[in-house]
């Protein structure tokens, strides 16, 4: 029979043919790409074997969420290009924590405040709102639109009208439902305020990866203070007056040199965003002491992951301890290695995270990694009270990294994200304090598993990556 005429009557053997054609074609493409952005071995081997076994989903799903780094044409810029002309200050316990431009210095700074309770944390933020004389900016990840929402959006709203600038920066996915009801926000942009969603959901297909999201909390007012850490606002975040039921987390308040780093990245999201610059007008004299402070950023737009390489660095170079409060740890296997490393040269290296963190996912995926550590005798605590939400890591008792930034892939290597590497022997000594608390409610060790439990947590390794 001519091939022809066979290949007619049996249309499904053209089609299988076909898709198994498209399936290498797809599959070749994926892995070049990966090769293109030298991912990791692992990485490479998880994508090409999700594609192999379901090709049609896996590919998509790699075009929304596999891409780490953002294009050239698409990458933010810089707005305060001559901010490597101001001299910066760096502490000898900073040099080898540097990264690579004068964003990364360390700044000296008069005044640093911590907030471990939810309530003065509230006070604090809204104190801010109402003494801001010329402008408020403020970027945010979870804005809901709840009693503590509703409350500062009413008084961003006030401040509109009085005449003070409001630029609010708020992530679309993070902040879906405000994004799909923008009617919520008709008195505060009414009132003059400028409100813009990062990365819009629905539009600019081609500019934005649904996967890459700004997790940054960030609020600069008057160019003169910062407020930072890892409340969202929403009830859980800010309580007043604060339940039990409430998040643990911790915020800081910087006044000193680092506001401008702060300001430089709010800035350079702001014209991402809006395409409009902002100039930074400090007081005339900036207050100093000598609180220092290294504002790192990482994200898709920067070339280098210099976060991850300055808290890679500190690991390494911890002489007596290292005290991790995350709500989500899920490392890749460098920091893992780097933690059992400090472990076997005697540091004492304690994670305090949730108990039941507050996604599934989370509390299966992070037990293989967490077991791993305590057999190589990593203390693992287990915060048993409120939801631990906090992002903290000390180092000895010279620096602690505080920010929006958890202990895991997508937010080291994924999300916009800053950290804060403070170093101060008060703020320090306060961290300890805090941290010896949540040690206290907390049990110690991970529960018992079968070995089929082991076997089915080490396969979900897999999906480390884009956790």
């Amino acid at each position: 029979m001519n091939p022809i005429t066979y290949l007619t009557q049996h249309p499904e053997i053209v089609l299988y043919h076909a898709l198994l054609t498209l399936s290498g074609v797809v599959a070749l493409g994926v892995l070049l790409h990966l090769l293109y952005q030298r991912r990791s071995s692992s990485a490479i081997a998880a994508w090409l074997m999700f594609i192999f076994l379901l090709p049609y989903v896996a590919f998509p799903l790699y075009l929304i969420i596999g891409i780490r780094k953002r294009k050239n044409r698409y990458k933010k810029e810089s707005v305060l290009p001559n901010s490597a002309k101001k001299p910066k200050h760096t502490p000898d316990t900073a040099r080898n924590m540097r990264g690579n431009g004068p964003l990364y210095d360390a700044a000296l700074n008069a005044r640093m405040e911590l907030f471990f309770d939810a309530s003065e944390a509230y006070t604090a933020l809204m104190h801010a709102i109402e003494n801001a004389k010329r402008s408020i900016h403020i970027s945010i990840y979870i804005l809901k639109y709840d009693t503590i929402g509703k409350s500062i959006l009413g008084i961003l709203t006030k401040k509109a009208k009085a005449g003070v600038q409001v630029k609010l920066l708020i992530d679309s996915l993070g902040s879906a439902s405000l994004y799909l009801m923008q009617y919520r926000l008709k008195k505060l942009r009414d009132a003059g305020a400028e409100v813009e969603f990062f990365m819009p959901i629905f539009e600019m297909p081609f500019r934005n990866y649904i996967n890459l999201r700004n997790h940054r909390k960030i609020y600069i007012f008057d160019d003169q203070i910062t407020l930072s850490g890892g409340s969202n606002i929403s009830r859980e975040y800010f309580a007043v007056p604060k339940r039990k039921s409430e998040w643990e987390d911790i915020m800081f308040l910087i006044e000193g040199e680092s506001v401008e780093s702060f300001f430089e990245i709010f800035a350079s999201d702001w014209y991402y965003a809006s395409k409009k610059k902002l100039a930074f007008n400090p007081p005339e004299e900036i207050k100093k002491a000598d609180i220092y402070a290294q504002i790192i950023p990482s994200g898709p737009d920067m070339q280098r992951d210099t976060l991850y390489e300055t808290l890679l660095g500190a690991i390494y170079g911890a002489k007596e301890k290292i005290f991790i409060i995350t709500p989500y740890f899920i490392p890749n296997d460098s920091l893992v290695e780097a933690l059992i490393i400090a472990r076997h040269r005697g540091v004492n290296v304690t994670l305090v995270t949730p108990k039941e963190a507050d996604h599934a996912i989370v509390n299966l995926v992070r037990c293989s990694y967490m077991r791993e550590l305590e057999e190589a005798g990593v203390k693992i605590c287990l915060y048993e009270k409120a939801m631990l939400h906090a992002k903290a890591i000390i180092f000895d008792e010279y620096s602690a990294m505080l920010g929006s930034v958890n202990f895991d892939n997508r937010s080291l290597f994924l999300n916009y994200e800053v950290a804060a590497f403070v170093y101060s022997d008060k703020i320090i000594a306060r961290m300890l304090l805090w941290t010896q608390m949540l040690m206290e409610n907390s049990s110690v060790g991970t529960n018992q598993a079968s070995d089929a439990r082991k076997v089915f947590e080490n396969l979900l390794r897999i999906l480390a990556p884009q956790l």
